[in-house]
C-alpha cells in the first residue's frame, strides 16, 4: 500500500515521504495513528506543503531542538510507578509517563518521539532516547521509583 507519511515514523521516514508498505502494517498501526494518509495522485500537493512546512520549521526547530536536547541530557527524570515486592513494576514505563516526567519540571515534548532500547519493567534507572529533530536525538536518564 503506498502511503504518505505525516509524521517521523522510525525506520520508515519523514513527513512527506511517500514510502510503500505492507497493508496490514498500514490498517493496523500508521492510519489509525494517524502517521500516514494514503496516497492519492491529488495527495501529492499534500505531499509538497508537508515537505515546505517542514523545510522552514526545520531551521528554527534544529537551534530549539538542541536547547532542548541540553536541558534534558542535564536531568534525571523521576517515573513513579506501581511495584511489587522485588521491584518489578506492574505492566512498564510508558512513552507517556516520561512525556508527563519532562512536562512535570517544565519541558514540553512528544510522547510519539520517545523511543526505549528494552521496555523499562522495575525500579531503578534507566534511558530512553527522544528524537526531537531528524539531525538531533536527546537521550533521557530516568529513575524508576516505587510509588
Amino acid at each position: 500500500m503506498k502511503l504518505i507519511l505525516t509524521h517521523e515514523v522510525t525506520g520508515l521516514g519523514t513527513a512527506g515521504d511517500v514510502v510503500e508498505v505492507k497493508d496490514g502494517y498500514a490498517r493496523n498501526f500508521l492510519l489509525p495513528r494517524s502517521l500516514a494518509t494514503p496516497w492519492t495522485k491529488g495527495g501529492q500537493k499534500q505531499v509538497d506543503s508537508i515537505r515546505k512546512g517542514r523545510e522552514t520549521r526545520a531551521i528554527k526547530s534544529l537551534d530549539a531542538a538542541k536547547d532542548l536536547r541540553g536541558q534534558l541530557e542535564a536531568r534525571t527524570l523521576t517515573i513513579a510507578a506501581r511495584a511489587g515486592a522485588g521491584g518489578r513494576l506492574f505492566g512498564a514505563v510508558s512513552q507517556a509517563d516520561v512525556a508527563e516526567a519532562a512536562k512535570a519540571v517544565g519541558l514540553t515534548i512528544d510522547k510519539r518521539t520517545i523511543e526505549f532500547a528494552a521496555p523499562v519493567r522495575s525500579t531503578g534507572d534507566a534511558t530512553a532516547t527522544v528524537r526531537l529533530h531528524p539531525e538531533v536525538q536527546a537521550t533521557v536518564k530516568l529513575a524508576v521509583v516505587s510509588a
